[in-house]
């Protein structure tokens, strides 16, 4: 994947449908059940859009993003956000060698960002990372898309999208034994003198199976890993677009 440079300044306007609200609810669900964090970390925070929507409702946020570019436009949209009765700071790490200055009550990673991580021990780093950052009773909540998901872009690919001054060519292949699909993004946006300026992104994502997660997040040392579908708390079935776990320290 690349580090998101040109990307970061088009990303919020290409991610204005994602159901943001609906991470927020699921992860409130989840602190009503398990309970309720002061001290909340971001992991792959993007460009902000949840850690300011906790910092908005009273938390306590550290976002943290590898890219530099993402964190920029987050810092921005902050600037401009009126004040909170929360906070947020931003932190430039990588997912799978994360810390912060305190330990946190509940981790969170929405928009399928476990899926960016294709080495298999690079995963098990940032999950132990994860285990590592959280204070005992913490909540570590995260979504992926199942292989089934990566099956069905390969399978209505190529994606099509033009629409106020921004287009795009989506196009996905697809490694069926690896479960690793490419998604090649040719992205155009129009500039104020007419033409439009071309943004090339290559994001390369892995699905692993639900089982072996949950098995790593146990071995770890959460002690409750439960595994949830599409924003609600009922049992995944292969139906599920997306994977919810929910895994107790």
């Amino acid at each position: 994947m690349s580090a998101y440079n040109d990307f970061a300044a088009v990303y919020d306007r290409l991610m204005e449908d994602m159901p943001y609200d609906q991470w927020l609810d699921f992860a409130k669900q989840i602190w009503g059940r398990y309970g309720q964090p002061e001290h909340v970390v971001d992991l792959g925070c993007g460009t902000g859009t949840i850690a300011l929507g906790l910092a908005r409702d009273g938390y306590q946020v550290t976002g943290i993003d590898l890219s530099a570019a993402m964190l920029q436009v987050a810092d921005a949209k902050q600037q401009m956000t009126l004040p909170t009765s929360g906070s947020v700071r931003w932190l430039q790490q990588n997912m799978s060698s994360w810390q912060t200055d305190q330990p946190a009550d509940s981790v969170i990673s929405f928009c399928d960002c476990f899926n960016y991580i294709v080495d298999e021990d690079e995963l098990l780093a940032a999950l132990q990372a994860t285990y590592s950052g959280l204070r005992q009773g913490g909540s570590f909540i995260f979504d992926v898309h199942p292989i089934s998901r990566f099956e069905q872009y390969a399978e209505q690919a190529p994606f099509v999208y033009d629409e106020d001054g921004i287009a795009y060519l989506w196009t996905s292949q697809y490694d069926e034994e690896e479960h690793i699909i490419e998604h090649q993004l040719a992205i155009f946006v129009a500039e104020e003198d007419g033409r439009y300026r071309r943004i090339d992104e290559l994001h390369v994502q892995r699905a692993y199976h639900p089982m072996w997660l949950q098995g790593a997040l146990r071995e770890i040392g959460f002690t409750e890993v439960n595994i949830f579908a599409d924003f609600q708390l009922k049992p995944y079935d292969e139906q599920a677009e997306r994977l919810f776990f929910v895994a107790i320290k």
